[in-house]
């Protein structure tokens, strides 16, 4: 592998002045699965197809969560820009080996290439890498390997909102996703233990400004997308506990910048309040936000009908194991969860199971608090240490003097074993093993997702069909997300994405809506944008 990366020579028909001259831009979002139909766009993709400048013409899609790449896709003098998280990152290598065998550039992007990008090059075939935000780097990607000379490393670092490239949209195919995607604001304040985004994109939250996102949105709308996932690190972003500590610190800049922040969440929800009735979006939150009735109340305005809620824990102790102290435990978390329901938003709640202070009761009472916080979709994932957080940062530490490896590839890099061999990596527990962990928690997605549970939570819709439809699109998700997310058995994984394979597509149809080409963006006026008084800071 070392010999293959290192001593082969630059692609012969990218070298020279003129080496640009008739090459194609290609984007990977490399999968081990391909659906056919996938639930949401890759929004990178379409963005960085959106940071291609046109004289390279429109870049060459791949979404391999679709359908796999054929090489022969690729020519001699080709670019191939290639994005990677961790779960990924062995097949995007695979795939930059075999775009640079023949004869093209190879640039790596994503979190996992920001993290490792010696890995890229090493593993990957990278000619260049790009860590941090690409939207204004690719640009000068392309243009050096034009010229026969890009550079090793991108420091692309975290660009302001105003930056922000819009996707293009006009070059998704028909009828492959369930839901679009649009981003909104980039970066989170809160520090979990388990999440690499604060530190990868920011604790400082950098906001798009309105009008660019409803202009994206309506883009969709006009091409029949009725959901539409809000894809942000937290669409919360300003609590009402951090206006009223820089109120209490007399903090008066600070606190300016809190309100517009705010000011800004309130002018876009507005906005999208003005779409036609059948508009549904989708978007991820902090509990925080059960405690800002005015913030819920436009949030239901703007159509937004569900949230994934990160709960992680439903006990103090675990909270605290994952740096969350802000969620609540016990009654009043079931009462924060139910407060969205109230305003008809309805949550998938995210559970951790693996923490340090978790028991064999743990997992009951877990479910429990799923059923009694009337969540109409949850999530239960067993702790793994992932890149660029803390908790990777302690387990990797920890395994210093553990000699386990796996094809010769050391456990704490996981994510370089040939998915077949690949096992699931937990945080060692103090009280149950591995299997335990996993058994306990396959328990808890069974009885979440059986028929009865299923049919019970299907009340949440008026008629009959809508309620099939329910049932129907949770055990598509149970199958993704479940069996694919914690067996170890590569055969039960197969099987479920056979099985999503054959239902995502009558699932797809449940979602699209009827084009809409003549929708016009909503407009601004300064009543429809007024931010409510903050009268809980009084």
């Amino acid at each position: 592998m070392y010999d293959f990366v290192h001593r082969r020579s630059w692609p012969p028909s990218c070298r020279g002045s003129n080496a640009g001259f008739g090459m194609k831009v290609h984007l990977i979002n490399p999968s081990n699965v391909s659906f056919g139909t996938a639930v949401i766009t890759p929004r990178w993709l379409y963005v960085l197809a959106g940071a291609t400048p046109s004289s390279y013409g429109d870049p060459n899609l791949i979404d391999e969560t679709l359908e796999s790449l054929d090489p022969l896709q690729i020519q001699s003098g080709d670019i191939v820009g290639i994005g990677i998280h961790t779960g990924n990152a062995l097949r995007g290598y695979e795939i930059g080996r075999v775009a640079r065998s023949r004869g093209a550039w190879v640039a790596f992007g994503g979190i996992h290439a920001t993290l490792y990008p010696e890995e890229a090059h090493q593993l990957g075939g990278a000619h260049a890498v790009v860590k941090g935000d690409g939207d204004v780097a690719w640009a000068s990607v392309l243009a050096d390997c034009r010229k026969g000379s890009p550079q090793k490393i991108y420091e692309a670092g975290q660009i302001e909102a105003g930056s922000f490239k819009p996707a293009r949209w006009d070059l998704l195919p028909r009828n492959r996703y369930m839901w679009a995607s649009v981003q909104t604001v980039r970066g989170c304040p809160k520090h979990c233990s388990f999440c690499s985004v604060w530190r990868t994109d920011g604790q400082r939250p950098r906001q798009r400004a309105s009008d660019a996102v409803l202009e994206e949105i309506v883009q969709l709308r006009r091409r029949g997308f009725r959901f539409i996932a809000l894809a942000d690190d937290n669409f919360y972003p300003v609590t009402l506990t951090d206006l009223l500590l820089a109120e209490r610190q007399n903090n008066h800049a600070r606190l300016e910048e809190l309100k517009a922040l705010r000011a800004e969440r309130f002018e876009l929800m507005a906005g999208l309040a003005q779409l036609p009735a059948d508009t549904v979006f989708y978007t991820q939150i902090t509990m925080e936000a059960a405690e800002d009735p005015e913030f819920l109340a436009a949030m239901k305005a703007a159509h937004i009908k569900g949230a994934l809620v990160g709960v992680e824990a439903v006990t103090p102790e675990g909270l605290k194991d994952v740096y969350k102290d802000f969620n609540f435990a016990g009654e009043s978390l079931i009462e924060r969860l139910r407060a969205f329901r109230r305003f008809d938003i309805h949550v998938l709640g995210s559970f951790i199971f693996g923490l340090p202070s978790d028991r064999p009761q743990t997992f009951d009472a877990t479910a429990a608090v799923a059923d009694k916080a009337e969540l109409t979709f949850a999530q239960f994932v067993t702790l793994t240490p992932f890149p660029g957080t803390v908790d990777f940062a302690r387990w990797e530490k920890a395994m210093e003097n553990n000699p386990t490896r796996i094809d010769g590839i050391p456990i704490t890099r996981h994510w370089l074993i040939p998915q077949a061999r690949r096992p699931k990596v937990y945080s060692p527990h103090p009280a149950m093993s591995d299997a335990e962990l996993r058994e306990r928690t396959q328990g808890v997605w069974d009885k979440f997702y059986s028929v009865k549970s299923i049919w019970k939570r299907a009340r949440c819709v008026k008629t009959l069909k809508a309620r099939m439809a329910f049932l129907l699109i949770s055990k598509l998700y149970r199958r993704m997300y479940a069996d694919t997310g914690i067996a170890t058995d590569s055969a039960r994984v197969a099987r479920s994405a056979r099985w999503a394979r054959w239902i995502a597509k009558p699932c797809q149809r449940l979602f699209a809506g009827q084009p809409m080409p003549d929708l016009q963006v909503p407009g601004r006026t300064a009543a429809a944008f007024a931010s409510p008084p903050l009268q809980v800071l009084q």
